[in-house]
């Protein structure tokens, strides 16, 4: 709904204001005035009213993905981003055993929702596996990090996934490397944590999704208010983000998808048992 601004009506000497807004091309009859000031008022009234009669200027064309990718993450030393792949390939195993079963489930509403996927932080590939035995899947998988590429391209040839199937894109949440309304889903898991913008990646995934497209997600979140698990995340976040390639412990993410305008949301909460730092999570499907 187009934002209504009310200009004050203009005083003549002697006179009450007006309330009233004369009609579009209906003349003004100006009073005599020997001060002068009528033509100051007439100036600064036209002045005002510029910004309304010109015409609109044209919405600012969206950032290059590769532009921003250097803006929200630029290159690290290449043998950090090797390191952290690596890392993240072997030391997220006993998680992702814990987190199974929700993935199972979440992935399960994946064969009716369509067949051009785009996994927001693929990561080293990990769930692939749950979805790319579907028939006649594209998938686009984008991560920042170049040397996610090849755990990523490995994990979908063990699931099935032809390599003709799968595309590996340098990329960021902030500026998705794909057209408007051209995803049937998107997915994410582990991510919202570590963008630059929580906002803005939501208004990206909205942006690529089809209309109808699903989002689906699971994400840590901060622990409740006035919990000693809130303090410590509080205390700890600095250093996560220091070692953990930016990711935080105290978003509150399931607020920020709330919120985000989509025109459906089921979301729910769990509490792992084996990762206490990040235990609390949110899982579930935004419809746009």
């Amino acid at each position: 709904m187009p934002c209504l601004v009310a200009l004050p009506p203009m005083a003549r000497p002697g006179r009450r204001p007006s309330t009233s807004v004369p009609s579009r091309g209906r003349a003004l009859t100006a009073l005599p005035c020997r001060c002068g000031r009528r033509h100051l008022i007439g100036a600064s009234s036209a002045a005002a009213l510029l910004p309304f009669l010109a015409p609109p200027s044209p919405a600012a064309p969206p950032i290059d993905p590769e532009v921003m990718l250097q803006r929200v993450h630029p290159s690290r030393p290449d043998w950090y981003e090797e390191f952290y792949a690596t890392a993240m390939d072997q030391g997220m195993r006993s998680y992702e055993a814990e987190v199974a079963a929700y993935k199972a489930k979440l992935f399960s509403q994946l064969s009716a929702a369509g067949k051009n996927i785009l996994e927001l932080g693929v990561g080293t590939g990990p769930n692939l596996k749950y979805y790319a035995s579907e028939d006649g899947v594209n998938v686009i998988g984008v991560d920042p990090n170049k040397h996610m590429e090849n755990y990523a391209r490995m994990a979908a040839v063990s699931a099935g996934l032809p390599s003709s199937s799968f595309t590996f894109k340098r990329g960021v949440a902030e500026s998705l490397p794909a057209e408007d309304n051209s995803m049937d889903v998107v997915i994410g898991t582990l991510v919202l944590c570590s963008v630059n913008n929580t906002d803005m990646a939501l208004r990206e995934i909205k942006r690529v999704l089809k209309p109808d497209g699903l989002y689906l997600f699971i994400e840590h979140v901060a622990a409740p208010d006035g919990t000693l698990l809130q303090f410590v995340q509080g205390a700890l976040d600095p250093v996560q983000q220091f070692v953990a390639d930016g990711c935080h412990l105290t978003r509150k993410t399931g607020q920020n998808i709330s919120d985000a305008g989509f025109s459906s949301l089921s979301l729910e909460s769990v509490r792992l048992s084996n990762a206490y730092i990040i235990s609390p999570h949110v899982y579930g499907v935004a419809c746009k």
